[in-house]
């Protein structure tokens, strides 16, 4: 019993020890690391001092100090930064749908501004500027090296002011100049339209008006087509949708799905991950469904995108969508002013993250450039057009069909040429209501089958 109790004291001692020789070396660098960081601290207070003093102007203090706090924020990643409090209160007016400006989402890439997406129906949009320009020149004035907050500063101005961006664009050879005219930008967060049986939702982007627009514009389009037996399925076109707020893309990707997880969020430390799930009722009503997506679908949509598809509750074309797979959280500072930090990444139902990868589409539909076509083109398709037996002189009468047989192939025809004259306009989407009518053809075959084998 002796032996056994010095043993255990023995070990007691060595377990000391031990700790010590660890814990000794733990607490040295702990403080090294703090003497290190409060040696750069002086460092900068002593370089904010020659500043003040020797600058070849007069600086304002505090204009140095957001300017070195956004300068910390921005050196993170393209998507934190520090919001003054005149940015902070232009942000919470953002997300309530109605803002001034040009009307087009950036982010920053090799020093240099990138348009994510133009909004719908701003004047930046009606410019004519796409996704994937960069913006080089403000008025003439380079951003190339240009912090993105103080870059997005430059575009802003009184509505009615002109501005002249500088814009390179793949596949033309030199860079452009566009001139625009700032406005007042008001959101409509969801537009929506009939195309034949199909109905269009047009999302542009996840404010707090998205989800109720998104419920009162699908009840409005299929009331018009006389109730959900008369639709064919629906078009969820997130095109150029620049993103907007997590809770927005949960909610517009629980109104279509039952069950499941919708998204998750994982931060540096696990505890602080969040799971969120769908509850029960899909506003279509399992009618078949269809995403619209490309490289200026970007946050939110691609949430959304990416819940649909994991679930098989929607097919995805277009083209691969922008992203970023990172969630942003906003901060208020002392000073109403505020901190956008990046805290999380998110991942699909399927546990894939999309950052920097994007998500592919089921169907890749790439969108065709208009090319103007000269008169000498047109005239000859205007002046000719496809000859037929009914066009033969002296050619026989179709007598076995009824005047409502006639008229049903009169409509048919009408509904085929307006599909011809969508893909003139608008390939993806004409695509996407192709693929709704070809999935609505099989469904009576595949009834028919499921009733004879009872």
């Amino acid at each position: 019993m002796k032996k056994f109790v010095m043993a255990a004291l023995g070990g007691t001692m060595a377990g000391a020890i031990a700790t010590t020789q660890v814990a000794g070396p733990l607490l040295a660098q702990e403080s090294a690391s703090s003497a290190t960081v409060y040696e750069q601290l002086d460092l900068f207070g002593d370089i904010f001092e020659r500043i003040r003093n020797q600058y070849v102007e007069d600086v304002e203090p505090g204009e140095l100090i957001e300017a070195a706090i956004d300068g910390m924020l921005t050196s993170l990643d393209p998507h934190s930064s520090y919001l003054s409090p005149d940015d902070a209160a232009q942000m919470q007016v953002q997300t309530r749908g109605e803002f001034g400006g040009l009307g087009i989402e950036v982010t920053q890439e090799e020093g240099f501004i990138k348009v994510v997406s133009p909004i719908d129906s701003t004047p930046a949009a009606e410019a004519g500027i796409e996704a994937g320009d960069f913006i080089t020149h403000v008025d003439g004035e380079s951003m190339l090296g240009l912090a993105l907050d103080a870059a997005v500063d430059r575009m802003r101005g009184p509505v009615g002011s002109e501005i002249i961006i500088t814009v390179v664009r793949e596949g033309e050879s030199e860079p452009f100049d566009v001139s625009i005219i700032r406005d007042t930008i008001e959101l409509q967060a969801v537009r929506s339209r009939t195309q034949g049986d199909t109905v269009v939702l047009r999302v542009t982007t996840f404010n707090d008006k998205t989800t109720p627009n998104l419920v009162s514009k699908l009840e409005e389009e299929v009331e018009t087509l006389g109730g959900m037996n008369n639709v064919n399925g629906f078009v969820l076109d997130l095109r150029n949708n620049p993103g907007g707020l997590l809770t927005q893309a949960i909610r517009v990707s629980d109104a279509f799905l039952e069950k499941g997880e919708i998204v998750s969020t994982r931060g540096r430390d696990p505890v602080d991950g969040d799971r969120y799930n769908a509850t029960p009722g899909d506003l279509a009503k399992g009618k078949p469904i269809v995403v619209l997506i490309n490289g200026g679908s970007a946050s939110a949509s691609e949430i959304v995108a990416g819940a649909l598809q994991d679930h098989r509750r929607a097919i995805v074309v277009g083209t691969k969508s922008f992203g970023k797979g990172s969630v942003q959280t906003v901060m208020p500072l002392r000073g109403d002013g505020a901190m956008r930090l990046t805290t999380a990444r998110y991942y699909t139902p399927s546990g894939r993250s999309i950052q920097a990868l994007g998500v592919s589409p089921d169907i890749i539909v790439e969108q065709p450039r208009r090319s103007p076509t000269t008169e000498e083109e047109d005239e000859p398709a205007s002046a000719v057009g496809p000859r037929t037996e009914g066009d033969l002189r002296g050619s026989l009468d179709n007598d076995s069909l009824t005047d409502d047989q006639v008229r049903q192939i009169e409509e048919d025809r009408a509904k085929a040429q307006a599909a011809a004259d969508l893909r003139e306009e608008d390939y993806q989407l004409a695509y996407a209501i192709d693929i709704l009518k070809g999935l609505n053809a099989l469904g009576p075959v595949e009834d028919d089958r499921q009733a004879s084998s009872k």
